[in-house]
């Protein structure tokens, strides 16, 4: 059983991170108050590195792993937090080529390009 005030401490940065965007995960389920507690309420709120440099790894991991959806994910929050510019998502493929290779960087453009439209598009919308 995961404590209650870590799970909601995770509960909270999950929504921090991902800007909103993410279903809160129903509770009862081992897998997610895990994930929470730990993941989420204990390394996403260390403050060593901070949220940018955080989500630029995590990028430059997926990518590598090849999961342009979580990819995408990933940049949408990072724009929509102001963690990264528009240009500076796009500039992630030149590093992301060169160590994870040309095919997985070329997966991932159009992936960006669609995340940097929606934000743009939500933007515009509140405006």
């Amino acid at each position: 059983m995961v404590d209650e005030a870590r799970r909601e401490r995770g509960l909270e940065m999950l929504k921090k991170v991902y800007a909103g965007d993410v279903v809160a995960p129903p509770e009862g389920s081992a897998f997610v108050d895990t994930m929470l507690a730990q993941l989420f309420a204990e390394v996403w709120t260390r403050d060593v590195l901070s949220m940018r440099d955080k989500r630029l790894l995590l990028l430059g991991i997926i990518a590598e792993k090849g999961e342009p959806m979580t990819f995408g994910i990933q940049v949408k929050a990072a724009i929509k937090n102001g963690e990264l510019t528009p240009a500076e998502a796009r500039e992630t493929l030149l590093m992301i080529a060169q160590y994870a290779g040309y095919p997985r960087a070329a997966a991932l453009v159009a992936i960006i390009e669609q995340m940097i439209a929606e934000v743009e598009k939500e933007q515009a919308g509140k405006g």
